[in-house]
């Protein structure tokens, strides 16, 4: 069986990323929730709202960016963010594929990040999820990360 590797982020790999953040986000999103609870407020759904916070993610700090593979089949990744100047970094957006979890790749991934982030000279680093995601409330904590605080999300439809 060949070895799962974790590398560095291409271009052409986005289509593969919007898939996996698409069927991994489904029932955690915050946008999705939204619809569920207020409709649809225009032609664009969830779905396309995920789609650009990944898509920016990638074209702001691509090199911030790590994509896990094996035979070439995108298993999958994290996207960082770096504020150089108040030393804080973020990860805003990871997610495996299904048939990939519970083989420690959501740990691997957070790991290289954190390398990066350290490296570029990252201080603190910030993740978040939904309180409804059981693999971040319980992975996110096993790999150090202490809860600071709960935020409670309001909206109304205009």
């Amino acid at each position: 069986m060949n070895e799962i590797s974790i590398r560095a982020y291409q271009p052409s790999d986005l289509p593969a990323l919007r898939d996996i953040t698409l069927s991994s986000f489904s029932g955690v999103a915050l946008d999705q929730i939204l619809e569920e609870k207020l409709g649809r407020w225009n032609e664009r759904g969830w779905k396309a709202r995920k789609s650009d916070q990944l898509e920016d993610d990638c074209l702001s700090n691509p090199g911030g960016v790590f994509v896990a593979e094996r035979s070439g089949l995108i298993l999958g990744f994290i996207t960082t963010r770096v504020d150089r100047h108040n030393e804080r970094g973020r990860i805003p957006n990871m997610a495996v594929t299904e048939e990939a979890r519970g083989l420690g790749l959501g740990r691997r991934l957070i790991n290289r990040a954190l390398d990066y982030l350290r490296a570029e000279g990252m201080k603190i680093v910030q993740i978040e999820t939904m309180a409804s995601n059981e693999v971040g409330t319980h992975l996110y904590p096993s790999c150090g990360f202490q809860e600071m605080t709960r935020q409670v999300h309001y909206a109304m439809k205009l």
